[in-house]
């Protein structure tokens, strides 16, 4: 995967209805501390420009279109601390895919998600920066901010790819000094590891304001198939043999109570949460969680279609 394939044309085209936003206030340094450049919906006038599909017909000055009989928007400053920290699990398990695509995993789609919002707080003049979590020690680029920095993320994450197990705490450590209290968090991941839903935790209870993306297979969801079937774990080789159709009432109950028991877990850390599905609409997450004209899950509420995962299947069936 290429850089320019990241954001398909007509995804980029609705990024515009959405927005990137910290709901608390952490550590001190909380919304309207800092004053951002970007422009949008907010308290001090600062432009007017041309009216584009997508945008809020109230944001449209009839005022102005009487005088001129031309749409124009009117653009605010708005104040804004965010730097946002994308976390990527970066482990083997999050390479399964469908049958229906075998060539489009669950890391292409969650590099996709992050260049999204690498582009959002590009837009809103927020600082952003890139963390792997896979084999060996965890990755980082440095938050940043700038179109520099967005290429510099475009071109890392079009080639890299998940391999290995869940880094050691010890591992970890250095994602403290670098993810702030006052940091915007976004991590991508299967949540197949216990230790990824725990550094979840983690980051929520101790001031960040964390937003999930469990990524699932569709066949992950709903177990279609059919006979004798060997599944293995990617990341520690375990495998079982299964008859499908024998089982599949069995899993499709058990893994949706486990969904719900994590997304439980979540909400009461006060983390905003959605799964997302390889056969849906690739910015289902990103709306859940960050369009305009709906109010994103609070602390302790859950979005839109908010359900987590346990490990499912063992992947790889053959």
């Amino acid at each position: 995967m290429s850089a320019s394939d990241l954001i398909p044309s007509a995804l980029r085209a609705r990024l515009r209805e959405l927005r990137l936003v910290a709901r608390r206030n952490a550590g001190g340094d909380g919304l309207g501390q800092h004053s951002s450049r970007s422009r949008g919906a907010g308290l001090e006038f600062a432009q007017y420009r041309a009216y584009e599909p997508g945008d809020e017909p109230r944001r449209i000055d009839w005022k102005l279109y009487a005088r001129s009989d031309r749409y124009f928007v009117r653009e605010a400053e708005r104040d804004s601390p965010l730097t946002a920290w994308l976390l990527l699990d970066a482990t083997a398990s999050m390479r399964q895919a469908d049958r229906a695509d075998p060539a489009r995993g669950k890391f292409d789609v969650a590099k996709t998600l992050a260049a999204c919002v690498v582009e959002l707080a590009l837009r809103q003049g927020d600082r952003f920066g890139i963390v792997l979590l896979g084999e060996g020690l965890p990755w980082v680029i440095p938050a940043g901010s700038g179109p520099r920095q967005r290429d510099r993320c475009m071109l890392e994450l079009a080639r890299r790819t998940s391999a290995g197990a869940w880094p050691t705490q010890d591992a970890l450590r250095p994602l403290w000094e670098r993810v702030t209290p006052s940091s915007v968090v976004v991590f991508l991941s299967d949540f197949f590891d216990d230790a990824a839903v725990a550094l979840a935790e983690r980051l929520a209870l101790a001031g960040r304001d964390v937003s999930t993306i469990q990524l699932l297979g569709a066949d992950e969801r709903d177990f279609p198939f059919e006979g004798a079937h060997r599944f293995v774990d990617p990341e520690s080789t375990l495998e079982r043999r299964v008859d499908a159709p024998s089982v599949r009432k069995y899993y499709v109950e058990r893994f949706a109570a486990a969904r719900a028991q994590l997304a439980r877990r979540f909400a009461a850390c006060g983390i905003r949460h959605v799964e997302h599905v390889l056969d849906e609409a690739p910015d289902a997450p990103l709306r859940a969680l960050f369009a305009l004209n709906s109010a994103p899950a609070g602390n302790g509420v859950q979005a839109k279609r908010a359900t987590a995962a346990r490990p499912g299947p063992a992947r790889e069936p053959t």
